[in-house]
């Protein structure tokens, strides 16, 4: 049964403030919005907390951008939204957010694409990292235009990232699951590098997806995600003992004349 317009309102309400308690945005950061129908879409305003929003704050625009119903203006990054629902019809719902350790993924010039994670290989494939672009202008898709077909995430060069799905909700869950990844391949660098899964294993996890009812093929491709076989090998670790490191040091110092 279809939500009424208020039960939206509420929605993004509530994923606002879901957002903002995780510390996934700050002061006046982020935007969200929901596709009500082929003609407007329901989206959070500029300059406003979306953590602290009103249901009556939200905006009403056309499919153009334009505002057409609200108080307030509109979120400066509305053609960001209106791009990815023009070019998936079965996005329902776009949520933009800052998340800390995706971001900086996404300021290090990495993407989220190995396949270390079932969980994240059955839901999202993987997460691509498109170039930066000017945020409030058509610059800041033009690198995702290449990637919003094919993915259901995105990170964002030194700015963010973006999620999306069938409603609200499922647009938050996703871009929970990219920071969450986030935080766990972090960790697992700093422990000596993550462990890759082999291409057989992430042949299984995506046939299995409809067991699981994810219903997209979005994040799976030739070389996403990337698989065991395909990252580079490791180079072989030296391992030596403090007397010897001593010894390279001196040597390296009596050569420049630091030490007699």
């Amino acid at each position: 049964m279809a939500k009424t317009e208020q039960e939206y309102r509420q929605d993004i309400v509530e994923i606002g403030k879901l957002v903002f308690q995780k510390g996934w945005i700050a002061a006046n950061d982020g935007n969200i919005s929901i596709r009500l129908d082929d003609e407007r879409v329901l989206c959070t305003p500029t300059s406003i907390c979306k953590g602290m929003m009103k249901p009556e704050d939200l905006i009403v625009c056309d499919i153009q951008g334009r505002k057409i119903e609200g108080q307030r203006e509109r979120t400066s990054e509305i053609d960001m939204h209106l791009t990815i629902y023009r070019m998936r019809p079965d996005v329902r719902s776009v949520v933009h957010a800052h998340p800390p350790v995706a971001t900086g993924f996404a300021t290090a010039g990495r993407p989220l694409d190995l396949a270390l994670l079932p969980e994240v290989v059955i839901g999202l494939g993987s997460v691509p990292l498109a170039g930066y672009g000017l945020p409030g202008t058509p610059a800041l898709t033009e690198d995702m235009l290449q990637y919003i077909p094919k993915f259901d995430a995105i990170l964002m060069a030194n700015h963010g990232a973006v999620s999306y799905g069938e409603d609200a909700h499922q647009a938050y869950f996703r871009m929970e699951v990219v920071e969450h990844f986030a935080r766990i391949t972090l960790v697992a660098e700093l422990l000596g590098g993550p462990k890759v899964l082999p291409r057989e294993e992430v042949r299984k996890l995506v046939e299995s997806r409809g067991r699981y009812g994810v219903k997209t093929h979005a994040g799976i491709g030739p070389a996403n995600p990337v698989v065991a076989e395909d990252c580079e090998p490791s180079r072989e670790r030296l391992s030596i003992t403090r007397d010897e490191l001593v010894s390279i040091v001196e040597e390296a110092l009596r050569a420049r004349g630091v030490l007699a």
